[in-house]
Protein backbone atom coordinates (compact mmCIF):
# COMPACT_ATOMS: atom_id res chain seq x y z
CA UNK A 1 0.00 0.00 0.00
CA UNK A 2 0.98 3.37 -0.68
CA UNK A 3 -0.17 6.76 -0.64
CA UNK A 4 1.35 10.01 -2.68
CA UNK A 5 2.02 13.49 -1.45
CA UNK A 6 -0.32 14.82 -3.97
CA UNK A 7 -3.10 12.83 -2.43
CA UNK A 8 -2.61 13.68 0.63
CA UNK A 9 -2.66 17.53 0.01
CA UNK A 10 -5.62 17.02 -1.68
CA UNK A 11 -7.54 15.86 1.28
CA UNK A 12 -6.20 17.30 3.45
CA UNK A 13 -7.45 20.64 1.39
CA UNK A 14 -11.30 19.35 1.01
CA UNK A 15 -11.17 19.01 4.52
CA UNK A 16 -9.93 22.77 5.07
CA UNK A 17 -7.07 21.49 7.57
CA UNK A 18 -3.86 21.97 5.48
CA UNK A 19 -2.15 24.90 6.65
CA UNK A 20 0.86 24.85 4.27
CA UNK A 21 2.97 21.86 2.62
CA UNK A 22 6.78 22.33 1.67
CA UNK A 23 7.74 19.68 -0.65
CA UNK A 24 11.24 18.14 -1.93
CA UNK A 25 12.06 17.43 -4.74
CA UNK A 26 15.03 15.31 -3.77
CA UNK A 27 12.77 12.56 -2.19
CA UNK A 28 10.24 10.44 -3.13
CA UNK A 29 7.03 11.71 -3.00
CA UNK A 30 5.56 8.45 -2.38
CA UNK A 31 4.51 7.50 0.71
CA UNK A 32 4.60 3.66 1.62
CA UNK A 33 4.10 2.90 5.30
CA UNK A 34 2.45 5.06 7.84
CA UNK A 35 3.42 5.45 11.59
CA UNK A 36 3.11 7.83 14.39
CA UNK A 37 5.61 5.84 16.21
CA UNK A 38 9.14 7.09 15.62
CA UNK A 39 10.31 3.17 16.93
CA UNK A 40 7.96 1.86 14.10
CA UNK A 41 9.17 3.88 10.98
CA UNK A 42 10.55 2.42 7.28
CA UNK A 43 11.69 3.30 4.46
CA UNK A 44 9.22 6.70 3.16
CA UNK A 45 7.05 6.55 5.99
CA UNK A 46 4.27 9.22 6.63
CA UNK A 47 5.08 10.53 10.21
CA UNK A 48 2.30 11.87 12.41
CA UNK A 49 3.68 14.08 15.36
CA UNK A 50 0.91 13.80 18.02
CA UNK A 51 -0.29 13.76 21.38
CA UNK A 52 0.39 15.61 24.39
CA UNK A 53 3.45 14.15 24.86
CA UNK A 54 5.20 14.47 21.58
CA UNK A 55 8.79 15.45 21.31
CA UNK A 56 10.63 16.58 18.56
CA UNK A 57 13.28 14.28 19.10
CA UNK A 58 10.94 11.67 17.93
CA UNK A 59 10.64 13.64 14.57
CA UNK A 60 14.82 12.97 14.56
CA UNK A 61 14.40 9.26 15.02
CA UNK A 62 11.62 8.60 12.41
CA UNK A 63 13.94 10.89 9.97
CA UNK A 64 16.86 8.74 10.89
CA UNK A 65 14.86 5.51 10.39
CA UNK A 66 13.33 6.52 6.85
CA UNK A 67 10.58 8.96 6.91
CA UNK A 68 10.18 11.10 4.37
CA UNK A 69 7.59 13.11 5.28
CA UNK A 70 5.86 14.59 8.33
CA UNK A 71 2.18 16.01 9.42
CA UNK A 72 1.78 18.37 12.61
CA UNK A 73 0.76 21.25 13.42
CA UNK A 74 3.86 23.36 13.37
CA UNK A 75 7.11 23.26 11.31
CA UNK A 76 10.04 21.64 13.23
CA UNK A 77 13.63 21.89 12.47
CA UNK A 78 14.19 18.42 13.08
CA UNK A 79 12.47 17.58 9.75
CA UNK A 80 14.44 19.71 7.50
CA UNK A 81 14.97 17.84 4.28
CA UNK A 82 11.49 15.93 4.59
CA UNK A 83 8.44 16.56 3.33
CA UNK A 84 5.98 18.70 5.35
CA UNK A 85 2.60 18.54 5.90
CA UNK A 86 1.10 21.44 8.47
CA UNK A 87 -2.31 20.90 9.70
CA UNK A 88 -4.93 22.59 11.81
CA UNK A 89 -5.97 19.25 13.32
CA UNK A 90 -3.50 16.38 13.39
CA UNK A 91 -5.63 13.46 14.80
CA UNK A 92 -8.05 14.33 12.34
CA UNK A 93 -4.97 14.61 9.49
CA UNK A 94 -4.27 11.28 10.79
CA UNK A 95 -7.62 9.81 10.92
CA UNK A 96 -8.70 11.01 6.93
CA UNK A 97 -4.58 10.27 5.65
CA UNK A 98 -4.60 6.69 7.58
CA UNK A 99 -8.02 5.97 5.62
CA UNK A 100 -6.97 6.94 2.72
CA UNK A 101 -3.59 4.77 3.09
CA UNK A 102 -4.98 1.61 3.73
CA UNK A 103 -7.62 1.93 1.03
CA UNK A 104 -10.57 3.16 2.42
CA UNK A 105 -11.08 -0.54 4.21
CA UNK A 106 -15.05 1.06 5.88
CA UNK A 107 -16.46 0.82 2.53
CA UNK A 108 -15.94 -3.00 2.33
CA UNK A 109 -17.49 -3.72 6.02
CA UNK A 110 -20.95 -3.35 7.14
CA UNK A 111 -20.26 -0.89 10.09
CA UNK A 112 -22.01 -1.39 13.70
CA UNK A 113 -20.92 1.13 16.27
CA UNK A 114 -21.65 1.39 20.06
CA UNK A 115 -21.73 3.70 22.78
CA UNK A 116 -22.99 4.25 26.08
CA UNK A 117 -21.33 4.44 29.36
CA UNK A 118 -22.65 0.72 29.95
CA UNK A 119 -23.20 -2.49 28.02
CA UNK A 120 -20.90 -1.43 25.11
CA UNK A 121 -18.64 -4.16 25.33
CA UNK A 122 -21.59 -6.77 26.47
CA UNK A 123 -24.21 -5.72 23.35
CA UNK A 124 -21.01 -5.87 20.68
CA UNK A 125 -20.44 -9.62 21.82
CA UNK A 126 -24.26 -10.38 21.14
CA UNK A 127 -24.26 -8.83 18.02
CA UNK A 128 -21.39 -10.43 16.77
CA UNK A 129 -22.45 -14.01 17.88
CA UNK A 130 -25.89 -13.29 15.75
CA UNK A 131 -24.16 -12.13 12.70
CA UNK A 132 -21.35 -14.60 12.94
CA UNK A 133 -24.66 -17.19 12.78
CA UNK A 134 -25.18 -15.89 9.19
CA UNK A 135 -22.11 -14.88 7.91
CA UNK A 136 -20.23 -17.74 8.38
CA UNK A 137 -18.12 -16.21 11.87
CA UNK A 138 -16.55 -13.57 9.67
CA UNK A 139 -17.94 -10.30 11.97
CA UNK A 140 -14.71 -8.57 12.94
CA UNK A 141 -14.93 -6.95 16.61
CA UNK A 142 -13.24 -3.97 18.33
CA UNK A 143 -13.76 -3.98 21.97
CA UNK A 144 -12.27 -3.16 25.09
CA UNK A 145 -11.31 -6.55 25.92
CA UNK A 146 -10.64 -8.01 22.44
CA UNK A 147 -10.05 -7.59 19.12
CA UNK A 148 -10.85 -9.59 16.23
CA UNK A 149 -9.73 -8.99 12.81
CA UNK A 150 -10.12 -12.15 11.27
CA UNK A 151 -10.80 -16.16 11.40
CA UNK A 152 -7.50 -17.35 12.99
CA UNK A 153 -6.57 -17.85 16.45
CA UNK A 154 -3.61 -14.67 15.27
CA UNK A 155 -6.52 -12.49 14.69
CA UNK A 156 -8.09 -12.70 17.77
CA UNK A 157 -5.48 -10.23 20.20
CA UNK A 158 -6.23 -7.98 23.55
CA UNK A 159 -7.28 -4.43 22.90
CA UNK A 160 -5.24 -2.17 24.68
CA UNK A 161 -7.25 1.17 24.30
CA UNK A 162 -11.47 0.72 23.97
CA UNK A 163 -11.72 2.26 20.21
CA UNK A 164 -7.69 2.10 18.99
CA UNK A 165 -6.29 5.86 17.64
CA UNK A 166 -7.57 5.79 13.93
CA UNK A 167 -4.14 4.86 12.72
CA UNK A 168 -4.60 1.14 14.06
CA UNK A 169 -8.19 1.66 13.36
CA UNK A 170 -8.06 1.75 9.60
CA UNK A 171 -4.98 -0.86 9.36
CA UNK A 172 -6.96 -3.39 11.40
CA UNK A 173 -10.44 -2.62 9.20
CA UNK A 174 -7.62 -3.45 6.30
CA UNK A 175 -6.84 -6.97 7.74
CA UNK A 176 -9.82 -7.33 8.58
CA UNK A 177 -11.65 -7.15 5.11
CA UNK A 178 -8.05 -8.81 3.30
CA UNK A 179 -9.09 -12.01 5.71
CA UNK A 180 -12.34 -12.16 4.54
CA UNK A 181 -14.52 -10.20 6.89
CA UNK A 182 -18.04 -8.91 5.79
CA UNK A 183 -19.04 -6.71 9.34
CA UNK A 184 -17.43 -4.97 12.01
CA UNK A 185 -19.32 -4.32 15.17
CA UNK A 186 -17.39 -1.56 17.03
CA UNK A 187 -17.53 -0.20 20.49
CA UNK A 188 -16.99 3.81 20.04
CA UNK A 189 -15.57 5.82 23.78
CA UNK A 190 -16.34 9.30 24.52
CA UNK A 191 -12.11 9.70 24.24
CA UNK A 192 -12.39 8.26 20.49
CA UNK A 193 -14.36 11.54 19.40
CA UNK A 194 -12.72 13.85 21.52
CA UNK A 195 -9.58 12.71 20.10
CA UNK A 196 -10.74 12.46 16.45
CA UNK A 197 -9.77 8.51 16.31
CA UNK A 198 -13.12 8.11 14.17
CA UNK A 199 -12.83 11.20 12.31
CA UNK A 200 -14.79 10.80 8.79
CA UNK A 201 -16.13 7.24 10.06
CA UNK A 202 -20.32 7.10 8.78
CA UNK A 203 -21.86 3.96 10.45
CA UNK A 204 -24.24 1.69 9.04
CA UNK A 205 -25.93 1.39 12.73
CA UNK A 206 -25.17 3.56 15.68
CA UNK A 207 -26.26 2.39 18.96
CA UNK A 208 -26.75 4.90 22.04
CA UNK A 209 -27.43 2.49 25.67
CA UNK A 210 -27.24 5.10 27.79
CA UNK A 211 -25.37 8.07 29.59
CA UNK A 212 -24.69 8.88 33.38
CA UNK A 213 -21.49 10.73 34.53
CA UNK A 214 -18.38 9.20 33.61
CA UNK A 215 -14.61 9.73 32.45
CA UNK A 216 -14.48 13.33 33.98
CA UNK A 217 -11.16 14.47 34.98
CA UNK A 218 -7.95 16.40 33.96
CA UNK A 219 -7.01 13.49 31.99
CA UNK A 220 -10.32 13.04 30.12
CA UNK A 221 -13.40 14.86 29.67
CA UNK A 222 -13.59 18.35 31.44
CA UNK A 223 -17.17 18.34 32.26
CA UNK A 224 -19.72 16.08 31.82
CA UNK A 225 -21.75 18.58 29.05
CA UNK A 226 -18.15 17.81 26.99
CA UNK A 227 -18.74 13.70 27.99
CA UNK A 228 -22.21 13.91 26.34
CA UNK A 229 -21.43 16.47 23.46
CA UNK A 230 -18.66 13.33 22.75
CA UNK A 231 -20.93 10.14 22.79
CA UNK A 232 -24.01 12.03 20.72
CA UNK A 233 -21.91 12.38 17.63
CA UNK A 234 -22.17 8.60 17.18
CA UNK A 235 -25.64 9.43 16.29
CA UNK A 236 -24.78 12.09 14.10
CA UNK A 237 -22.57 10.05 12.25
CA UNK A 238 -24.92 6.90 11.60
CA UNK A 239 -27.18 6.00 8.83
CA UNK A 240 -29.79 4.45 11.33
CA UNK A 241 -29.93 4.71 15.10
CA UNK A 242 -30.86 2.69 17.52
CA UNK A 243 -32.15 4.37 20.80
CA UNK A 244 -32.14 3.35 24.55
CA UNK A 245 -35.55 5.33 25.40
CA UNK A 246 -34.88 4.99 29.11
CA UNK A 247 -31.40 6.80 28.64
CA UNK A 248 -31.17 9.83 30.75
CA UNK A 249 -30.84 13.05 28.34
CA UNK A 250 -33.12 11.22 25.98
CA UNK A 251 -34.21 14.96 24.73
CA UNK A 252 -30.76 15.63 23.23
CA UNK A 253 -29.82 11.67 22.45
CA UNK A 254 -33.36 12.08 20.26
CA UNK A 255 -32.03 15.50 18.56
CA UNK A 256 -28.64 14.44 17.65
CA UNK A 257 -29.84 12.04 15.93
CA UNK A 258 -32.42 13.81 14.32
CA UNK A 259 -29.91 16.22 12.77
CA UNK A 260 -28.35 13.40 10.11
CA UNK A 261 -30.75 10.92 10.44
CA UNK A 262 -34.73 10.82 9.41
CA UNK A 263 -37.36 9.76 11.95
CA UNK A 264 -38.20 6.62 10.08
CA UNK A 265 -34.63 5.36 10.64
CA UNK A 266 -34.46 6.13 13.78
CA UNK A 267 -35.56 3.04 16.40
CA UNK A 268 -36.40 3.15 20.02
CA UNK A 269 -36.48 0.80 22.58
CA UNK A 270 -37.22 0.33 25.96
CA UNK A 271 -38.84 -2.04 29.08
CA UNK A 272 -42.94 -3.33 28.85
CA UNK A 273 -43.13 -0.95 31.97
CA UNK A 274 -41.84 1.99 30.81
CA UNK A 275 -43.79 4.89 30.64
CA UNK A 276 -43.07 8.99 30.22
CA UNK A 277 -45.94 11.14 29.37
CA UNK A 278 -43.19 13.76 28.18
CA UNK A 279 -42.13 11.17 25.54
CA UNK A 280 -43.53 12.42 22.28
CA UNK A 281 -41.69 9.64 20.03
CA UNK A 282 -43.61 5.55 19.67
CA UNK A 283 -41.53 3.05 21.12
CA UNK A 284 -40.61 0.41 18.45
CA UNK A 285 -39.87 -2.12 20.43
CA UNK A 286 -40.51 -3.59 24.32
CA UNK A 287 -38.97 -6.28 26.01
CA UNK A 288 -40.09 -8.54 28.96
CA UNK A 289 -38.22 -10.66 31.89
CA UNK A 290 -39.76 -14.28 31.52
CA UNK A 291 -37.36 -15.86 33.41
CA UNK A 292 -34.02 -15.56 35.41
CA UNK A 293 -31.71 -17.87 37.39
CA UNK A 294 -27.77 -18.24 38.07
CA UNK A 295 -26.71 -19.55 34.55
CA UNK A 296 -29.12 -17.81 31.86
CA UNK A 297 -31.45 -14.95 31.08
CA UNK A 298 -34.98 -15.19 29.09
CA UNK A 299 -36.27 -12.28 27.94
CA UNK A 300 -39.09 -11.03 25.42
CA UNK A 301 -38.75 -9.07 22.34
CA UNK A 302 -42.05 -7.33 21.32
CA UNK A 303 -42.39 -5.27 18.24
CA UNK A 304 -44.66 -2.47 18.53
CA UNK A 305 -44.47 0.16 15.42
CA UNK A 306 -45.40 -0.63 12.14
CA UNK A 307 -41.57 -0.26 11.22
CA UNK A 308 -40.74 -2.28 14.21
CA UNK A 309 -43.10 -5.03 12.58
CA UNK A 310 -41.49 -5.13 9.12
CA UNK A 311 -38.30 -6.89 11.07
CA UNK A 312 -39.06 -10.22 11.97
CA UNK A 313 -37.31 -10.58 15.42
CA UNK A 314 -40.50 -11.01 17.86
CA UNK A 315 -40.24 -13.62 20.08
CA UNK A 316 -38.34 -15.16 22.99
CA UNK A 317 -34.62 -15.28 23.33
CA UNK A 318 -32.32 -16.63 25.98
CA UNK A 319 -28.78 -15.26 27.38
CA UNK A 320 -26.26 -17.54 28.82
CA UNK A 321 -25.53 -14.64 31.48
CA UNK A 322 -27.74 -13.71 34.73
CA UNK A 323 -28.90 -10.38 35.20
CA UNK A 324 -31.97 -8.83 34.22
CA UNK A 325 -29.55 -5.53 33.35
CA UNK A 326 -28.42 -7.63 30.32
CA UNK A 327 -32.04 -7.71 28.72
CA UNK A 328 -31.46 -4.19 27.42
CA UNK A 329 -28.15 -4.94 25.96
CA UNK A 330 -29.44 -8.26 24.59
CA UNK A 331 -32.51 -6.41 22.89
CA UNK A 332 -30.09 -3.59 21.47
CA UNK A 333 -28.33 -5.95 19.62
CA UNK A 334 -31.47 -8.36 18.46
CA UNK A 335 -32.53 -5.32 16.99
CA UNK A 336 -29.33 -4.76 15.23
CA UNK A 337 -29.73 -7.90 14.11
CA UNK A 338 -32.94 -7.58 12.71
CA UNK A 339 -31.86 -4.03 10.71
CA UNK A 340 -28.59 -5.81 9.10
CA UNK A 341 -30.99 -8.72 7.82
CA UNK A 342 -31.54 -10.87 10.40
CA UNK A 343 -34.76 -13.17 11.45
CA UNK A 344 -35.73 -14.10 14.76
CA UNK A 345 -34.66 -17.80 14.33
CA UNK A 346 -30.82 -17.06 13.49
CA UNK A 347 -30.93 -14.20 16.12
CA UNK A 348 -32.37 -16.58 18.91
CA UNK A 349 -29.96 -19.10 18.15
CA UNK A 350 -26.74 -17.14 17.32
CA UNK A 351 -27.32 -14.56 21.03
CA UNK A 352 -27.87 -17.87 23.16
CA UNK A 353 -24.55 -19.16 22.16
CA UNK A 354 -22.77 -16.02 23.48
CA UNK A 355 -20.18 -15.44 26.48
CA UNK A 356 -18.41 -12.01 27.60
CA UNK A 357 -15.01 -12.40 28.81
CA UNK A 358 -15.07 -10.75 32.33
CA UNK A 359 -19.03 -10.30 32.32
CA UNK A 360 -20.95 -12.66 34.94
CA UNK A 361 -18.43 -15.00 35.62
CA UNK A 362 -19.79 -16.72 38.09
CA UNK A 363 -18.81 -19.15 40.65
CA UNK A 364 -21.99 -21.21 42.88
CA UNK A 365 -19.91 -22.27 45.98
CA UNK A 366 -20.51 -25.01 48.39
CA UNK A 367 -20.16 -23.16 51.87
CA UNK A 368 -19.21 -19.58 50.35
CA UNK A 369 -22.47 -18.34 48.51
CA UNK A 370 -21.95 -17.37 45.11
CA UNK A 371 -18.70 -15.66 43.70
CA UNK A 372 -19.10 -13.33 40.99
CA UNK A 373 -16.54 -11.71 38.75
CA UNK A 374 -17.97 -8.48 36.17
CA UNK A 375 -16.15 -5.93 34.61
CA UNK A 376 -19.11 -3.38 36.28
CA UNK A 377 -16.37 -0.28 36.60
CA UNK A 378 -18.93 2.69 37.34
CA UNK A 379 -21.86 3.93 39.53
CA UNK A 380 -24.33 2.66 36.93
CA UNK A 381 -22.98 -0.86 36.18
CA UNK A 382 -22.07 -1.15 40.23
CA UNK A 383 -25.95 0.05 40.83
CA UNK A 384 -27.43 -2.35 38.37
CA UNK A 385 -25.30 -5.34 39.58
CA UNK A 386 -25.82 -4.82 43.31
CA UNK A 387 -29.28 -4.42 42.69
CA UNK A 388 -30.38 -7.46 40.62
CA UNK A 389 -28.15 -9.70 43.03
CA UNK A 390 -30.19 -7.74 46.08
CA UNK A 391 -33.85 -8.70 43.82
CA UNK A 392 -32.41 -12.21 43.02
CA UNK A 393 -31.14 -13.33 46.67
CA UNK A 394 -33.93 -11.55 48.17
CA UNK A 395 -31.69 -9.22 49.97
CA UNK A 396 -28.04 -11.37 50.79
CA UNK A 397 -25.38 -10.14 52.27
CA UNK A 398 -23.44 -8.51 49.78
CA UNK A 399 -19.62 -8.53 49.98
CA UNK A 400 -17.46 -6.36 47.03
CA UNK A 401 -14.07 -5.91 46.10
CA UNK A 402 -13.70 -2.96 44.07
CA UNK A 403 -10.91 -0.74 43.49
CA UNK A 404 -10.77 2.30 41.20
CA UNK A 405 -7.86 3.19 38.30
CA UNK A 406 -5.46 6.12 38.81
CA UNK A 407 -4.91 9.16 36.27
CA UNK A 408 -8.11 8.51 34.42
CA UNK A 409 -11.83 8.00 35.79
CA UNK A 410 -11.35 10.59 39.04
CA UNK A 411 -15.00 11.33 38.87
CA UNK A 412 -16.15 7.96 39.49
CA UNK A 413 -14.58 7.50 42.73
CA UNK A 414 -17.32 8.92 44.33
CA UNK A 415 -20.07 6.68 42.20
CA UNK A 416 -18.15 3.63 43.81
CA UNK A 417 -19.44 5.25 47.55
CA UNK A 418 -22.49 5.66 46.88
CA UNK A 419 -23.05 2.39 45.07
CA UNK A 420 -21.45 0.75 48.25
CA UNK A 421 -23.85 2.58 50.49
CA UNK A 422 -26.91 1.64 48.76
CA UNK A 423 -26.57 -1.78 49.00
CA UNK A 424 -23.05 -3.48 50.18
CA UNK A 425 -22.64 -4.89 53.51
CA UNK A 426 -18.62 -5.22 53.37
CA UNK A 427 -16.55 -3.45 51.03
CA UNK A 428 -12.75 -4.61 50.65
CA UNK A 429 -11.26 -1.51 48.87
CA UNK A 430 -8.30 -2.46 46.58
CA UNK A 431 -5.50 -1.40 43.62
CA UNK A 432 -7.42 -1.72 40.16
CA UNK A 433 -4.63 -0.04 37.81
CA UNK A 434 -2.89 2.68 39.65
CA UNK A 435 -1.09 3.98 37.01
CA UNK A 436 0.82 6.91 38.37
CA UNK A 437 -1.56 7.49 41.62
CA UNK A 438 -0.53 5.65 44.97
CA UNK A 439 -3.53 3.19 45.48
CA UNK A 440 -3.69 3.80 49.31
CA UNK A 441 -5.20 7.06 48.08
CA UNK A 442 -7.59 6.18 45.59
CA UNK A 443 -8.53 3.91 48.51
CA UNK A 444 -8.84 6.34 51.08
CA UNK A 445 -10.54 8.72 48.74
CA UNK A 446 -13.46 6.02 47.89
CA UNK A 447 -13.56 4.93 51.68
CA UNK A 448 -14.17 8.82 52.26
CA UNK A 449 -17.58 8.58 50.77
CA UNK A 450 -18.70 5.65 52.50
CA UNK A 451 -20.98 5.90 55.55
CA UNK A 452 -19.06 3.18 57.38
CA UNK A 453 -22.32 2.73 59.90
CA UNK A 454 -24.11 0.88 57.12
CA UNK A 455 -20.93 -0.65 55.31
CA UNK A 456 -17.92 -2.40 57.09
CA UNK A 457 -15.02 -1.54 55.07
CA UNK A 458 -11.58 -2.83 54.73
CA UNK A 459 -8.77 -1.91 52.60
CA UNK A 460 -6.25 -4.26 51.20
CA UNK A 461 -4.27 -3.16 48.26
CA UNK A 462 -2.91 -6.78 47.56
CA UNK A 463 -6.07 -7.18 45.46
CA UNK A 464 -5.56 -11.18 45.06
CA UNK A 465 -5.57 -10.94 49.12
CA UNK A 466 -8.50 -8.90 49.35
CA UNK A 467 -10.25 -11.55 47.23
CA UNK A 468 -9.13 -14.49 49.20
CA UNK A 469 -10.20 -12.85 52.22
CA UNK A 470 -13.69 -11.53 50.61
CA UNK A 471 -14.34 -15.08 49.61
CA UNK A 472 -13.53 -16.50 52.73
CA UNK A 473 -15.34 -15.04 55.08
CA UNK A 474 -18.41 -15.15 52.98
CA UNK A 475 -20.78 -17.68 53.85
CA UNK A 476 -23.74 -20.12 52.22
CA UNK A 477 -26.51 -17.36 50.89
CA UNK A 478 -23.89 -14.39 50.48
CA UNK A 479 -23.17 -13.30 47.57
CA UNK A 480 -19.14 -11.88 46.67
CA UNK A 481 -19.03 -9.39 43.53
CA UNK A 482 -15.50 -8.80 42.27
CA UNK A 483 -15.90 -5.96 40.26
CA UNK A 484 -13.55 -4.07 37.82
CA UNK A 485 -11.09 -6.06 36.02
CA UNK A 486 -12.57 -9.10 35.08
CA UNK A 487 -10.20 -11.09 33.00
CA UNK A 488 -7.43 -8.49 32.52
CA UNK A 489 -4.54 -10.03 32.92
CA UNK A 490 -2.11 -7.67 34.39
CA UNK A 491 -2.24 -4.31 36.51
CA UNK A 492 -1.23 -0.75 34.91
CA UNK A 493 1.35 0.13 37.68
CA UNK A 494 3.48 3.71 36.56
CA UNK A 495 3.43 2.97 33.06
CA UNK A 496 4.13 -0.70 33.00
CA UNK A 497 1.71 -3.40 32.58
CA UNK A 498 2.56 -5.93 35.46
CA UNK A 499 1.29 -9.05 35.01
CA UNK A 500 -1.75 -10.38 37.34
CA UNK A 501 -3.58 -13.68 37.07
CA UNK A 502 -6.88 -11.90 36.33
CA UNK A 503 -10.11 -11.98 38.77
CA UNK A 504 -11.69 -15.14 37.75
CA UNK A 505 -8.25 -16.98 38.17
CA UNK A 506 -7.23 -15.76 41.66
CA UNK A 507 -10.94 -16.55 42.45
CA UNK A 508 -11.14 -20.12 41.14
CA UNK A 509 -7.85 -21.00 43.31
CA UNK A 510 -9.17 -19.74 46.38
CA UNK A 511 -12.38 -21.54 46.14
CA UNK A 512 -10.48 -24.72 45.54
CA UNK A 513 -8.30 -23.88 48.41
CA UNK A 514 -11.22 -23.42 50.38
CA UNK A 515 -13.26 -26.20 49.13
CA UNK A 516 -11.63 -28.51 47.05
CA UNK A 517 -14.15 -28.55 44.66
CA UNK A 518 -16.52 -26.44 42.79
CA UNK A 519 -18.61 -25.76 40.10
CA UNK A 520 -18.57 -23.94 37.13
CA UNK A 521 -21.01 -21.08 35.56
CA UNK A 522 -19.83 -18.88 33.08
CA UNK A 523 -22.19 -16.32 32.25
Amino acid sequence: MSISLNTCILILKEHHLLKSSAVQDTISSKMEYVSYDSRDVHTNTLFFCKGAGFRPTYLSMAKANGANCYVAEQPYPEGKGMHALIVRNVSKAMALLSAAFFRFPQDDLYLIAITGTKGKTTTAYFLKGMLDQVNGGKTALISSVNTVVGPKKDDTFKSSLTTPESLDLFRDMRIAVDNGMTHMVMEVSSQAYKKNRVFGLTYDLGFFLNITPDHIGPNEHPNFADYLHCKLQLLVNARKCIINAQTDHFPEVYAAAMTTTDPDSIYLFADEKFTNPDLKQTIDFRFSTQELDMSRTRFQVLCVSDKAKQLKIAGDYQLKMLGDFNESNGTAAVIGAGLAGMNYDDAAKGISQVTVPGRMQTEVTKKHGVVVVDFAHNEASMMALMGFMQREFNNPKIIVVVGAPGDKGVSRRPGFSNSLNAYADKAFLTTDDPGFEDPMDIAQEIDAGIDHSKVDVTIELDRKKAIHDAISMSKQGDVVLICGKGEDSYQKIRGVDTPYPSDITVAQQVIDELEGQKEHFNG
